[in-house]
């Protein structure tokens, strides 16, 4: 059973997490492994098996990105936080995979690169650099504004592809799941972005 077929749904990204929630408590006490205890070893075991199984299920579908992410593995589309240009680099040269900064990005990507690298460098001087920490701090306000945008732009894909599933558009359906590769992949370089100025400012 995929993860949504655990909770009987459609294989849609829109979801009430409260009923979801509601869901996962009910079948929870049904499936909790102490029911079994005084069960075959055999029922025992796969009673535990579906509670994990339950456990992963609801982890991954009430979380947003986790959900998307899931979905599109459905497709045969494994996003693991990278670019779908590396990742077809990466088939093509048999190489590592690397991902690659999105296009509009680029210019700032360059420059925050080179502030970090002087806070590191300052750092490890023992001094401190209170304008480059400002220029810093700027730089990762920009990045989380980027990241609530491209939420905002996933949810939006989400009614697309909801939309194709109900219609039964195949064409619709990879035109958004394309569009929420690009995405992903877009929210997973601001995440790393901000995680590297959160580390530099520490």
């Amino acid at each position: 059973m995929n993860y949504f077929e655990v909770f009987e749904l459609p294989e849609k990204l829109t979801i009430d997490t409260a009923v979801l929630e509601k869901q996962f408590y009910s079948l929870s006490r049904r499936l909790h492994p102490d029911r079994f205890a005084s069960r075959p070893v055999a029922e025992q075991e796969e009673a535990l098996a579906r509670s994990s199984l339950l456990n992963d299920a609801y982890r991954t579908l009430k979380d947003s990105i986790l959900r998307t992410q899931y979905l599109l593995k459905l497709q045969g589309i494994e996003i693991e936080q990278q670019s779908k240009a590396a990742t077809d680099a990466a088939r093509q040269t048999g190489g590592e995979k690397k991902q690659v900064v999105p296009p509009e990005l680029l210019e700032e990507v360059f420059e925050l690169n080179m502030q970090l690298q002087e806070m590191r460098m300052a750092k490890q001087m023992g001094e401190d650099e209170p304008e480059l920490r400002r220029d810093l701090m700027t730089a990762k306000d920009a990045f989380d504004n980027r990241m609530v945008e491209t939420q905002a732009g996933l949810e939006n894909l989400w009614g697309r592809w909801d939309a194709a599933f109900d219609a039964g558009d195949e064409a619709g359906k990879a035109a958004a799941r394309d569009a929420m590769v690009a995405l992903l992949n877009k929210h997973s370089y601001l995440r790393n972005l901000v995680r590297d100025v959160n580390e530099a400012l520490e």
